[in-house]
């Protein structure tokens, strides 16, 4: 745990702090290989390298459409990876039987469109409680950890409560993408109600989505979070300074912020 000196009726009390993980999503790796469809760069590697530099965790989507990852490097993950692996992926038949056999230390079910570019939004878990109950009772018999990635909000918490989910992971693409200043803090404001009530609720809370260098801080000092998710900004930054630099600059960042809450 790590600590913090606050000041309380002229007391130092000392509080523990709980510690921030850090989850390198290393689809945008393939992304870079596929678009000339080569055999590098390998994301496996780039996993192993995101480890030494001090990541908590790898995430990879598998996308019905294979666009970037995929089915050998998902293999080679399990295979090779020391740490836990964070399996994304749509709610289908195709991705519970992959999931069942691989066996991923954690699954993150995930909204997926094939047009879209990115994640564009959370799961809708309380119009589909039904199919992602039995989702998620196949993966726990299996000792596979569930995560639903939704929007925060607490009619979606509740219904992730309802189908006996692990984790929820918070979608902060509105906060990363707010056009102010003000939309920002408003937005920002939802994550922390949303990762209280999760927590009041008995469900670990990550987040995740659109975070880059500039903005992670202000999420990273919401103490209900237990892990960030970050890809994109991460293996972008990667691609100029290095894997080592990127994820470490990344994690000092988190860290800090963890340890000077505001």
């Amino acid at each position: 745990m790590q600590t913090n000196q606050q000041q309380g009726d002229g007391i130092k009390v000392q509080q523990q702090l709980p510690i921030i993980e850090l989850g390198i999503n290393v689809d945008h790796v393939a992304t870079l290989r596929q678009a000339r469809g080569t055999t590098y760069p390998d994301p496996v590697l780039a996993a192993q390298l995101a480890g030494e530099a001090g990541a908590d965790g790898i995430t990879i989507h598998l996308r019905e459409d294979r666009r970037h990852i995929q089915d050998h490097d998902l293999n080679g993950m399990m295979d090779e990876q020391d740490l836990p692996v964070n399996l994304e992926m749509g709610n289908t038949a195709e991705m519970l039987a992959i999931a069942l056999m691989l066996k991923p230390a954690e699954v993150c079910l995930v909204p997926e469109k094939r047009e879209e570019l990115t994640t564009e939004g959370g799961l809708d878990v309380v119009s589909e409680l039904d199919a992602l109950r039995q989702t998620v009772i196949e993966l726990k018999s299996l000792g596979i950890r569930t995560s639903l990635f939704v929007d925060p909000d607490e009619r979606q918490l509740d219904a992730a409560k309802n189908v006996c989910a692990d984790i929820v992971e918070l979608h902060t693409g509105a906060y990363a993408n707010a056009e102010n200043q003000k939309v920002q803090e408003e937005s920002l404001a939802r994550i922390v109600e949303a990762s209280s009530y999760a927590e009041k609720l008995g469900i670990q809370v990550n987040a995740g989505h659109g975070l880059h260098y500039r903005n992670v801080e202000a999420i990273a000092r919401i103490p209900e979070i237990v892990c960030l998710n970050i890809g994109h900004s991460i293996i972008s930054r990667a691609v100029l300074t290095g894997m080592d630099e990127a994820v470490r600059t990344m994690k000092l960042l988190i860290v800090g912020a963890r340890n000077t809450p505001s």
